[in-house]
């Protein structure tokens, strides 16, 4: 299956003009700071050694992007990763083109780049999207659009930001999956989303067994478990539903009626749901 583009690459985000501006000059690394808005928390120090040794013996065969810092020297607009090996070969200077761009721009770049190039832990791009709302002022379906992802991926990405932050921390490192993340979201309790999470990693569970505790009524984990269990059919329906509103959703069946509930995280995300059902509603 091939990957989903996303919607601006680097260069519909970086402006290019045929000026001399573009020509490539040489900066002294200690001119340099790392983009203020990088996104990327954590580099793999094996694959910096590997770059560094590949720049000793090859040169950097790309130039970096960088722009005029409002504090001092230049800020990375993109190729941190090359300045950084850069700076374990003792090398002295670095060649780069110098752009001009807005904050914003040099905020977005620089998760695209890191979008583009799967370099993000799921924490990290759950913290990109937020900063991109707030920042540049996007509804989840306009920053959707902007990465070249689904509405429900955004949501369900943001909705990570509300685990405790040592549940985050977990997810940063990778020793706990996307899917236990998300299957923790359904405890409405911090104190026990975090006991439950040190189990994951303890006894290794799966994500399944982690759901089953968490749903199965008898557990009386989540405060969305209901008092009997969901048929098949039922089960399929919460997912087709949820999957389409990007959000938790849950059908609770009774012996002739039953009720539909679905959560909201904000005013915004209210917005969006209602958005999501009225227009549906008008184009049925």
């Amino acid at each position: 299956m091939s990957k989903r583009v996303l919607g601006r690459g680097l260069d519909a985000l970086i402006p290019q003009h045929e000026t001399s501006a573009d020509a490539i000059v040489s900066i002294d690394l200690r001119d340099l700071r790392p983009n203020p808005y990088q996104p990327r928390r954590e580099f793999d120090d094996q694959k910096l050694q590997e770059l560094a040794h590949s720049i000793e013996e090859h040169g950097i065969l790309q130039p970096i992007v960088v722009r005029k810092s409002t504090i001092q020297g230049y800020d990375i607009v993109a190729g941190e990763r090359r300045f950084r090996a850069a700076k374990i070969c003792g090398l002295k200077l670095i060649p780069a083109i110098v752009r001009e761009l807005s904050d914003v721009q040099l905020m977005e770049i620089a998760i695209i780049e890191n979008l583009q190039r799967a370099n993000l832990n799921p924490m990290e791009t759950a913290e990109a999207y937020s900063q991109l709302m707030e920042r540049c002022g996007y509804t989840q379906e306009q920053l959707a659009k902007r990465v070249g992802q689904s509405r429900s991926h955004v949501a369900n990405m943001m909705r990570l930001l509300q685990l405790p932050e040592r549940v985050r921390e977990h997810v940063s490192r990778g020793t706990l999956s996307m899917g236990h993340a998300r299957a923790l979201l359904a405890v409405d309790k911090p104190d026990l989303q975090e006991e439950l999470a040190e189990q994951v990693i303890r006894q290794d569970w799966s994500v399944r067994r982690l759901e089953t505790l968490i749903y199965e009524p008898k557990n009386r984990v989540s405060r969305e478990t209901p008092e009997k269990k969901l048929d098949m059919r039922y089960k399929i329906y919460e997912d087709q539903v949820r999957d389409y509103l990007g959000t938790s959703v849950r059908i609770q069946s009774g012996k002739s009626k039953g009720k539909i509930e679905i959560e909201y995280f904000s005013e915004d995300d209210l917005e969006r749901i209602l958005q999501l059902l009225i227009s549906n509603q008008d184009g049925g």
